[in-house]
């Protein structure tokens, strides 16, 4: 089964989505709330960083282009800034944009959300501003939206509807593409908004509600036994050929005109935020499908994709390779704690944004002893996220440690610091210091054993310069790996 799933995955260049829906913008701010205002009683934010990311269906046209497939981006944006930053980093990452088309009548969708930093440690999202106006394209926009996407069917695989319920699919425009795409003999598979209001999307192949999405279009609660008969006749009413429906970590359930339901089990995994996980599974959906998969293959592919996201904080796309890697080495154990820096990063920014706070500390953890799990312990206990930075092999033999050293690969290394509860997070650096990933990864606090008083502390200044504070921390008398090396060699 894997081999032909990864023969699929393989498949995914060069495959086309045309993706229709509400595109947004997602700002950042992030700042020091140290004060409250002599004006009002309210905070004084004093502003360290702005970070900005393309959100609603720019989410999955992301994880299109991160799949290696291409996504073709059909909306509405405003004749606005925020327009032009989200056409930018579309287009930035490989996406076309010719369908998002600007308008004059409403502002690009933008949601800004002001997160404080109180007592140096602690982000907590101080207020969101909505910039928004939600109503359905005035009459010649909708005629320009449709123009396109009937012309574009003709080079495209499958339609995806992306609905977060801000105007873009009217119950006008939704009929309209539904009918245009199945005479054109493209399948349309959508996520739907969190709305009774399905009708708009009868006739469409395929829907990825999620089980409260699901609920909320039936108008009430459903039991698990109840949840085949629901769907099929959800399908029989709104004249769908399937539901599959996302049951977080019961897996999914593939519903299909005229055939028996069928349950697909997910890979237990620690579940950190459920941000963007239907992006995942709509975008590996179609560009599974448009590679040649059955809705049963498909659906194995997103429910790999959905586990993954969630297991990301924040809407992190899924590549290609590391569904790829899935496949490969799904069943091991303490998989997705060793990270990239670029990747890690996006993942503590949006734990951050939750109020969360990074703590990161380094070093060569040649041979594990009590000494470095009293070190990890006490870092974890600073802050609610610990990223440990590992010297890679050719980074410890820079250090001069010895011809013998690392005793171990950087591989099992990493793999034991994994099987730790208190580590979250492994990076592997090849430089003989930790600078370049400490700034990569821009952390909260900063650890370090106590010998390491008055020598300077590599990125203390970095995070310093950010709000951040720097911790030394008491060593356990008598543990070393030297010391333990030189007992082994005695025995």
């Amino acid at each position: 089964m894997n081999d032909k799933l990864t023969s699929l995955v393989e498949r995914f260049a060069g495959r086309r989505v045309l993706l229709v829906g509400d595109f947004m913008l997602d700002q950042y701010v992030f700042g020091d709330a140290e004060r409250i205002s002599p004006e009002a009683p309210v905070p004084v934010l004093r502003v360290i960083e702005r970070q900005e990311r393309v959100g609603g269906a720019g989410s999955v046209a992301l994880d299109v282009v991160a799949l290696g497939a291409r996504v073709v981006c059909c909306g509405l944006l405003g004749q606005d800034s925020f327009g032009e930053r989200v056409a930018q980093a579309l287009s930035g990452a490989g996406a076309d944009i010719r369908g998002l088309i600007r308008v004059g009548d409403r502002p690009t969708i933008t949601k800004t959300r002001l997160v404080g930093l109180a007592e140096h440690r602690h982000r907590q999202q101080i207020i969101r501003v909505d910039d928004e106006l939600v109503r359905p394209p005035a009459e010649d926009d909708e005629r320009k939206l449709l123009d396109f996407v009937r012309e574009a069917l003709a080079d495209v695989d499958v339609v995806c509807l992306e609905d977060y319920d801000k105007g873009v699919l009217s119950p006008g425009i939704c009929t309209a593409v539904i009918d245009a795409a199945r005479r054109s003999g493209k399948p349309v598979f959508i996520d739907p908004a969190r709305s009774p209001a399905w009708e708009k999307y009868s006739g469409a192949t395929l829907l990825t509600p999620n089980r409260a999405e699901f609920e909320i279009a039936l108008r009430r609660r459903v039991s698990d036994d109840e949840l085949a008969a629901s769907g099929a006749e959800l399908i029989a009413r709104l004249n769908f050929d399937a539901l599959l429906v996302t049951l977080g970590r019961d897996g999914a359930l593939l519903l299909r005109r005229a055939q028996p339901p069928r349950n697909f089990p997910t890979t237990p995994r620690a579940v950190y935020d459920n941000t963007g996980a239907g992006d995942a599974v709509l975008a590996m959906f179609g560009v599974a499908v448009a590679a040649g998969a059955t809705f049963e293959q498909a659906t194995v592919l997103a429910n790999i994709a959905g586990g993954l996201e969630v297991s990301k904080f924040g809407c992190v796309p899924i590549t290609r390779d590391e569904v790829l890697h899935e496949l490969e080495h799904g069943d091991r154990r303490g998989r997705g704690k060793v990270r990239a820096a670029a990747e890690l990063r996006a993942e503590l920014d949006a734990r951050r944004q939750r109020g969360e706070t990074a703590v990161f500390t380094n070093g060569c953890f040649d041979i594990l002893h009590p000494g470095h799990l009293e070190l990890l312990e006490k870092a974890k206990a600073l802050g609610s996220v610990l990223v440990v930075g590992l010297n890679s092999d050719a980074s410890v033999r820079s250090l001069g440690k010895g011809d013998d050293r690392p005793v171990r690969t950087q591989a099992d290394r990493a793999r034991l610091l994994s099987a730790l509860e208190c580590v979250d997070y492994v990076v592997i650096f090849e430089q003989p210091d930790p600078a370049w990933v400490i700034e990569q990864l821009a952390p909260d606090v900063l650890v370090k054993g106590a010998d390491w008083a008055g020598k300077g502390v590599v990125g203390q200044k970095f995070v310093e310069a950010r709000g951040g504070r720097v911790v030394l921390i008491e060593l356990v008398e008598g543990y070393s790996t030297s010391a333990e090396l030189a007992r082994i060699r005695k025995l």
